[in-house]
């Protein structure tokens, strides 16, 4: 094939972009990333907190995310040949009202009958498992098989893995539109007029997704959500599970280095109104800082060493869209991950590229399809 043909073409190179570039070069595929910005995983693939949770999760999102647990992230880095920093500590959903109670009850019962390993602790069975907490915490939801992960390791290490099977990816390529020819995706435009051709189209870019969709007639119902990171100096190890609360305050945890990772909002969405470059705001940490003090008081001397700023693809009803549509045969769906993606990328890879092979999914991917959003009559 020429420079700019392959079976199979990607727009976005991001975590799940690259996961599902490898997976289809394991099939023998040829594969072309094309990615906007100067840089793989510049989106949110490397602005968030890492978390591989199954809790707290989507009844319809929580299959992919219980398969990843299961059968990816374990052996990830062997697979990849690189080390992605992946812990399967659990995950602590910290309460400390009754109203939190309340709303952790539900989130685990839903998650019970989805057949995941997750329950109610008292606080001094949340403190058994991390002595830091304060002693406004009174209760947590427990799922000893959540975990976190590098999220840029992850990234380079698809990335890597992708480009050794054979993958080309191209940096500062902005696609501009995905054009059909007798009836299917084939053709992918970019901003210089350079045309790439193949035989399938998976679109993987986030909230800019949209931007691309509209040349073939898509929507998708997302908003843009302004999420901030901070990450402290080096800490001696404390503890390692990830952690959340009931009302979404923060998130987080301790890195291999010792530096923590928390991701939060304040709710104000601050960003360079010129280019909607994305930025950290001398409100959100703060907010974030309060906001964690109240469960890990021990942490109130760590200082925080950097900062940082992404925006989620936020989908109306807070589920991804993954799969194909009869509209437009060729064309693979991949986007509105709501701040879920990263922990289910290896197995959102996994299906992108089943899908773009013509293959029978691993997993059910009807409850992801685009159809749900049109009207019913």
């Amino acid at each position: 094939m020429s420079a700019t043909t392959a079976d199979v073409i990607i727009i976005g190179a991001g975590a799940i972009g690259s996961a599902a570039a490898y997976n289809l070069t394991k099939k023998g595929l040829s594969v072309i990333v094309l990615e906007r910005s100067g840089y793989i995983g510049n989106g949110g693939s490397s602005r968030n907190g890492g978390g591989v949770r199954q809790s707290g999760r989507d009844p319809r999102e929580l299959p992919l995310a219980m398969y990843g647990v299961k059968n990816l992230w374990p052996s990830l880095s062997e697979e990849l040949g690189m080390d992605v920093e992946y812990y399967q500590r659990g995950n602590l959903r910290l309460g400390k009202t009754e109203e939190h109670l309340r709303i952790l009850r539900g989130l685990t019962q839903n998650a019970n009958e989805c057949g995941l390993d997750v329950r109610m602790i008292d606080a001094a069975e949340a403190r058994e498992i991390c002595p830091y907490l304060s002693g406004e915490v009174i209760g947590a939801s427990w799922c000893p098989t959540d975990g976190h992960a590098n999220p840029m390791l992850v990234t380079l290490a698809f990335y890597r893995a992708a480009r050794r099977n054979g993958a080309r990816f191209i940096t500062g390529c902005e696609v501009t539109a995905i054009q059909k020819s007798r009836g299917r995706a084939r053709r992918v435009v970019s901003s210089t007029g350079e045309i790439f051709e193949a035989d399938s189209v998976v679109l993987v870019a986030g909230y800019d997704s949209n931007a691309v969709l509209a040349s073939l007639g898509f929507f998708v119902p997302m908003s843009p959500l302004l999420m901030e990171v901070l990450v402290t100096e080096e800490m001696p190890p404390m503890f390692y599970q990830m952690l959340g609360t009931a009302m979404a305050d923060f998130y987080g945890h301790q890195s291999s280095h010792g530096s923590f990772v928390f991701g939060g909002s304040s709710g104000y969405e601050a960003y360079n109104r010129n280019n909607g470059t994305p930025v950290s705001s001398s409100i959100t940490a703060p907010s974030m800082c309060r906001a964690v003090l109240g469960y890990f008081p021990a942490l109130s001397e760590a200082k925080i060493v950097r900062t940082w700023a992404g925006w989620i693809d936020e989908c109306a009803d807070h589920v991804p869209v993954i799969g194909l549509t009869d509209e437009v045969p060729g064309f693979v769906f991949g986007c509105a991950f709501s701040g879920h993606g990263f922990g289910i990328s290896p197995v959102a890879g996994m299906l992108l590229a089943e899908l773009a092979a013509g293959e029978t999914t691993t997993l059910d991917v009807s409850a992801f399809a685009y159809d749900r959003f049109k009207a019913k009559i």
